[in-house]
Parts: C-alpha cells; structure tokens; sequence
C-alpha cells in the first residue's frame, strides 16, 4: 500500500475547495501502467487524510481513497508518480497460492508445504523432516483443506499477538479490551478508541520481527490515538526493529494476500 500525506488544510479551506471544484465528485479515471491503460477507481472518504492507492488481491482492481476535498488533477498526479509501483503490484497480483496439497507457504517467515494425509480426522500437525523441510500434515477432505489451514493460521496468529500485544502493553502499563484476529482487506491492524485490538491472520505468514512490529504499533495506540511524533516515539522504544518491518512491509507485504482464499470472501470469516 503507498500512502502520501496531503498538506494540512483548516476546516473552512476544505470546505471552500470541495465546493468550488467542478470535478469534486467525479470517479474514475484511466491511467496508462507499462504498455497497458488501466482504469483507476476514485473513492472519496471524509475521513481521509491522505492520498492511498492499493492494488486489491486477486482481482488486480486498482483504488485510489482520497480526502473529499481532494482535487481530481492531484489525485491524477499522485496515480501517475505510482505507476512503478503499480507495475510491481499487478505483476503478482492474478498469481495465487491455494492452500492445497503440495503448496508451499510461508509460515513466521519460513517455507512450510501443505501436506494432505487422508486421514479422516486429525488437527493440521507442524512436521519437520530430517532433511530440514517442514510440513502442515493436514486430515479430512481435500475439500476442507483451505478451511483447516485458515483455522490454523488463526490459531497461531492469535498465539503469537495476544503474547506481543501483553507485553507491549505491560511495559507502557496499558491493558488491552480485546484481541481479535480476522481477515481485514484495508488495514494489518486497528485499535479502538475502547482498546479493542484487531489484527489480520496473515501476518503469521510474515516474519516475526514484522508481527512484532504490528503488534507495538497497535498498542502505542492505546496511549497515543494519533500518528504524531510522540507515538512514533514509542513505537520505537517499544520496537527498535521498526524501520526494517516497515521496510518488508512496504516491499512484500502485499504478497501476504497471495496466499490462501481471497481477502474478505473465506466460507467462514471472522465477524468484522
């Protein structure tokens, strides 16, 4: 996901360029990406404060969330100065892995293949050969192999949170409501002004300096509802390892959506 900020504007001089601009309410746009024209969704939030271009998984549908103030010609040449990130982000945007026998995934980070026993019943069981690879020997139906690999990854993600997330909040000595794990398209965590914690279950598949970074991220929250310098402040004092996470996160973190049912569309999600 590219984000960029927009220049601070009062009240009154949003307002004011909302209603003068003819194009104010205009939609979608094309934009040439390589050899190829390609249209650009325009989505006008009030809640926006910045310029966010995402790529959505699986469909390759491109959308651009900009403030409700926001000039169509900026939100073109922000569009424009992306385009090689767009590139990127296309090229593996139609490739998916399914969760299915034989498929590798990653796992905190690390290669682990699907394994299908046969076997009627059994939990998904972590095996690690001789030969150093390691397996998810999963039972029942191949039917029911995407659905028994998503609990997993669940499972686990929750694990590993709700660990990071205590002891996040332990040492600036805050506490959290809540920590739920679902399948979120727009955002890898949120925390709410109540202190309920949510985290996307895909980021178990990410290294776990990146987890841990989610994690403190989110907590920081708890004291500071806000993105000022203060809370980066303690982002940092709660994860050193910040820049490197943020750094993965902006080159591969969108590949998290690769693997597995389509964000937002698994037979058994998580209520949002």
């Amino acid at each position: 996901m590219e984000t960029d900020r927009i220049p601070q504007r009062g009240l009154i001089q949003g307002l004011s360029a909302l209603l003068r601009s003819p194009k104010a309410g205009s939609g979608d746009f094309e934009l040439v990406i390589g050899e190829e024209s390609r249209i650009v969704m325009l989505r006008r939030s009030r809640r926006a404060r910045r310029f966010t271009l995402r790529v959505k998984p699986g469909s390759g549908e491109i959308v651009l969330t900009v403030p409700s103030w926001a000039k169509l010609s900026d939100a073109k040449s922000f569009a424009e100065r992306h385009t090689g990130w767009l590139l990127q982000r296309l090229a593996t945007a139609g490739r998916r892995t399914p969760f299915e026998d034989g498929a590798m995934i990653p796992v905190r980070g690390l290669p682990h293949r699907i394994v299908a026993t046969g076997r009627l019943r059994g939990d998904v069981e972590r095996v690690e050969r001789d030969d150093g690879v390691i397996e998810l020997h999963v039972g029942g139906e191949d039917a029911h192999i995407e659905r028994r690999m998503v609990d997993y990854l669940k499972r686990e993600a929750r694990t590993d949170f709700v660990h990071a997330v205590t002891h996040h909040a332990a040492t600036i000595g805050k506490k959290a409501k809540r920590v739920t794990i679902r399948d979120q398209t727009t955002r890898w965590g949120s925390c709410s002004s109540t202190g309920a914690i949510s985290f996307s279950w895909r980021l178990i598949m990410a290294p776990p300096f990146v987890l841990e970074y989610l994690a403190a991220h989110e907590v920081a929250h708890l004291k500071e509802m806000n993105h000022s310098p203060r809370f980066w402040r303690l982002c940092r004092e709660l994860c050193p390892d910040m820049d490197r996470a943020k750094a993965w996160m902006r080159a591969d973190g969108a590949t998290l959506h690769a693997y597995g049912p389509v964000a937002g569309h698994h037979p058994d999600p998580d209520a949002i």
